[in-house]
């Protein structure tokens, strides 16, 4: 089973080392590495050739061009990539453990999955061992979608026909566009997902959905959007949402 992991960065010098070395060091051999970079300014791209060029066994693969956005370019990625399955990881984010990739085939194995997710842990931007906030998730049951339930989206791992059926990201959405192709994605009846119950990704703090007051109500009505317009839901999806994040703080 191929695995195309998917990276976009733009002036992403500063943890791009620290998120490619957790793509590299994965013990699972069959990873397609995908960057897609939005022309950055500073010496991402440099970075990314010091380290293709230190590992040339890896399947790196790189493209440098404008784009629209976070999504714009992971839907160029998902476009490219050519794996079985699809997964992300964010330019500030690393992959928790050497054998995370390794266990999500395990559990992509099992008869009649279409995709798997698990834990996320945010970080402090210094060090990455510092849980901030962890966001354990659960197993997936329809009804929790009219309750704003969604995975941790950096830590979902989609076989590509789910791509093929329900295309990537919506780009009428600046912040909330995971979060509408998940409810499109889970609301499907035809797929079954499997949740691992173990940290798959750590992200670091200062996301842009949380960056400033600004963006949390952007966020609060894309998600509102988001969730009317998938017919799951209503503005307690949204209040149940966001309650359900404070005991996130609490856990470690």
């Amino acid at each position: 089973m191929k695995i195309s992991i998917i990276t976009a960065t733009y002036n992403s010098g500063a943890t791009i080392s620290s998120c490619m070395a957790s793509v590299l060091q994965q013990t699972y051999p069959n990873i397609e590495y995908v960057i897609i970079d939005g022309q950055s300014k500073d010496n991402t791209l440099e970075v990314v050739q010091a380290l293709k060029t230190k590992h040339p066994q890896a399947n790196i693969v790189v493209q440098s061009e404008a784009d629209k956005g976070i999504y714009d370019a992971l839907n160029k990625g998902v476009a490219l990539a050519s794996g079985d399955v699809i997964g992300f990881v964010h330019s500030d984010d690393v992959l928790a453990t050497t054998n995370t990739i390794k266990n999500i085939v395990a559990g992509l194995s099992y008869p009649n999955v279409s995709g798997v997710y698990g834990d996320l842990q945010y970080v402090t931007k210094e060090d990455t061992d510092k849980v901030v906030r962890h966001w354990q998730s659960q197993d997936f049951k329809p009804s929790f979608l009219k309750k704003g339930w969604m995975p941790a989206h950096p830590t979902l791992y989609l076989k590509r026909e789910v791509y093929a059926k329900h295309g990537g990201f919506n780009l009428d959405y600046k912040i909330a566009a995971d979060y509408d192709f998940i409810l499109r994605v889970f609301k499907d009846k035809n797929y079954t997902f499997k949740y691992l119950p173990e940290v798959i990704m750590k992200m670091r703090t200062g996301g842009a959905s949380n960056r400033s007051l600004k963006n949390i109500i952007i966020k609060s009505k894309e998600d509102y959007k988001a969730v009317t317009s998938n017919n799951v839901g209503g503005l307690w999806s949204i209040f149940y949402k966001n309650v359900s994040k404070v005991n996130q703080f609490f856990k470690s």
